[in-house]
């Protein structure tokens, strides 16, 4: 009786145990397949953020094309010239000349800063925030001429000491995210003399809060000098800014005086230090370096001659010399007011140092050994564990920390522990799609990272819904990738289709979605969510753009202008807004053909015909006086899901329900 019990007892252990590693099992599967669909979720994100920052950088080819052909525009526009040409904005010799000019009303309820700054101001500063008040235009311009003022004074790297009693803290970007400056903070304490910080770059774009960043941290600098160091990342530059929102966040919020903030700012970019050194030990960068870095080039160059990496240096052919003498005898040398008549050629930095610049702002690590272009985002390059090895042995280093990528975890050690990248905005593409962190460092001990994750009513969601929000979001970015090129697509898809079925098998639809889009995605993996796929396997590929399409402001336009002008609307919109020099929105129509046949003959537009861009053009003058709102005209190009018209549907029934 007693050997039955316990053989009954055994075999109900067993099964118990079975069923256990058959749950077991199962949850590793599922949560293996959700990792894996928020990995392509990721990748998605990543790849169009960087196919967009190639086309940021593609933008400098087209600067430097427009003035290769100088004298053809200025033929047809001269007026367009002198506007560009010429300096718009006055120059400011110190704050008392402006700042002293704008009356801080007793009816600001905002915060108010006392100079000399002093760490209450800081908390004066967060509080405001918190409570999501805005800093008056007055005490903003203050802090940048004073924050320029100290700048001016250091050098391109900040060398620093740090000690076990006193480490140092290392974040990354943080991309206009406010939240994840409240929590690094909350955790790790404010600046102070006692828990220094560096800050490395891109603290604007994106996020919303870019200004109160950058408030935050300047005064922060501004009472802990030496205490607080701030690296110049690839988006402090006032072209990135047109396009990735900070310059629309200033405007927004100082609409009187928004202009002249930015024009300070523009400024005051130039003179941020490029890199911190720790210790002559570890060597702190936005992005990374290449097989030529130089640091004791990048020691002694002159920083503040990098306007924008999207204004290499220039040469001048005899053509476009004769041509500007003409214009009033200034050289251009950057765009709307930037390009000073009063600066010369001689006063860029070489191409050489320019080059350097770009790597150490740009640059990605990568596991292969060698240094090649960084094909995905279109600057810097790629760089292996040997280029490391070789660039820190050099210079007798032993780590490089940087920032500039998305990282799930927040950071990522790799090269043999030699390379550290630390990004610290977290929820950075989706909400739950990555955590934050930050480094802390101390002389002779390991870095420790510490990571986090803004929680918002999301965040608490379990796993499978956060990564279906992710996917559906990325699915949807990537439609609109995809519509926007519905022309050249076709026929990608027509070339492979021998049999004029409108069928491709899934490998002939994935090799004509990357050859024309060119995002380095996996397709094969991705069709289940973006076309319909036969009983055999093969593909409708007309269903690739099912439930999507682009509004025509005008039904008469041919699709491919409507794609055509979908697609590049960013790098139009940035274009139009440098030749906008007084901010009215407003080009004229000789403007805008002269800078239409520029744009289209360098960014190869083909089967476009200029009569029918004049006849859009002219459609959208509706009051005929030969001037268009161009962010209007851009505006009126835009996606339309069906799934969108369908829920705005019923959320309508719902209402009259």
């Amino acid at each position: 009786m007693g050997c039955g019990s316990s053989s009954m007892k055994d075999k109900k252990s067993e099964t118990v145990l079975k069923a256990a590693l058959i749950i077991q099992n199962w949850y590793r599967r599922y949560r293996a397949r959700l990792k894996a669909r928020q990995h392509y979720a990721l990748t998605i994100f990543q790849s169009i953020e960087y196919a967009d920052e190639q086309g940021q950088m593609q933008l400098s080819n087209f600067f430097s094309f427009m003035l290769e052909n100088y004298a053809l525009v200025c033929e047809q526009s001269p007026q367009l010239i002198r506007r560009l040409f010429e300096s718009t904005l006055q120059d400011i010799k110190d704050r008392q000349d402006y700042v002293a000019l704008i009356d801080v009303p007793d009816s600001y309820d905002g915060p108010r800063l006392q100079f000399p700054l002093t760490f209450t101001d800081i908390d004066l500063l967060i509080e405001a925030f918190k409570q999501q008040q805005i800093l008056h235009a007055h005490y903003v311009l203050e802090v940048l001429f004073e924050t320029k003022k100290i700048l001016k004074q250091m050098p391109n790297f900040t060398h620093i000491k740090t000690s076990p009693s006193k480490g140092i803290t290392i974040c990354g970007d943080l991309h206009g995210k406010l939240d994840d400056l409240f929590l690094i903070f909350y955790k790790n304490g404010l600046p102070s003399g006692s828990n220094p910080y560096i800050f490395n770059g891109d603290f604007v774009d994106r996020g919303s809060n870019s200004m109160e960043i950058l408030m935050i941290l300047f005064v922060s600098f501004l009472v802990y000098p030496n205490d607080l160091h701030l690296n110049r990342g690839n988006h402090e530059d006032f072209m990135m800014n047109m396009r990735y929102g900070f310059t629309r966040e200033v405007l927004y919020k100082y609409k009187l005086h928004g202009k002249k903030i930015l024009q300070i700012l523009e400024d005051l970019y130039t003179w941020l230090p490029i890199g911190t050194i720790i210790d002559n030990e570890i060597l702190v960068i936005h992005g990374g370096i290449s097989e030529s870095t130089d640091l004791n080039l990048l020691h002694r160059l002159e920083r503040n001659k990098m306007k924008s990496v999207l204004m290499p240096p220039m040469s001048v052919n005899g053509n476009l010399t004769t041509d500007l003498k003409k214009n009033k005898g200034g050289v251009p040398v950057a765009m709307h007011g930037r390009l000073r008549a009063s600066q010369s050629f001689s006063e860029q930095l070489s191409k050489n140092e320019w080059g350097q610049v770009i790597d150490i702002l740009w640059s990605d690590p990568r596991g292969i050994n060698g240094c090649y272009p960084n094909t995905s985002r279109g600057g810097g390059c790629y760089f292996g564990p040997d280029v490391t090895s070789k660039v820190l042995s050099k210079y007798q280093l032993k780590m490089l920390i940087r920032s500039h990528e998305c990282k799930p975890e927040g950071y990522e050690i790799c090269h043999d522990g030699k390379v550290v990248t630390v990004f610290s905005a977290s929820n950075y593409y989706e909400e739950g799609s990555n955590r934050g962190a930050y480094i802390k460092l101390s002389s002779g001990m390991t870095p420790r990272f510490f990571q986090y994750q803004v929680t918002k009513a999301t965040c608490m969601r379990p796993l499978h819904q956060r990564v279906d929000a992710m996917e559906c979001s990325a699915i949807r970015i990537l439609r609109e990738r995809i519509i926007a090129r519905k022309t050249d697509l076709i026929r990608a898809f027509q070339l492979q289709d021998y049999t004029k079925s409108g069928k491709l098998s899934k490998t002939q639809w994935a090799f004509s979605m990357e050859k024309t889009l060119g995002l380095n995605l996996p397709w094969r993996s991705l069709s289940s969510h973006l076309v319909k796929t036969d009983k055999d396997g093969n593909i409708d590929y007309m269903s690739s753009f099912q439930d999507i399409r682009i509004e025509k402001p005008v039904k008469e336009i041919q699709s491919t202008l409507v794609e055509t002008l979908y697609r590049y609307r960013s790098d139009l919109q940035i274009i139009f807004n440098i030749m906008d020099s007084d901010h009215s929105g407003l080009i004229s129509m000789e403007e805008f053909r002269a800078m239409w046949r520029l744009f289209s003959l360098h960014y190869n537009v083909e089967h476009i015909d200029d009569s029918h861009v004049d006849e859009l053009a002219s459609s959208m003058d509706f009051n005929k006086d030969g001037s268009i709102d161009f962010n209007e005209f851009l505006k009126a190009f835009y996606v339309v899901h069906k799934f969108d018209k369908l829920a705005k549907s019923d959320t309508t029934l719902a209402e009259q329900e």
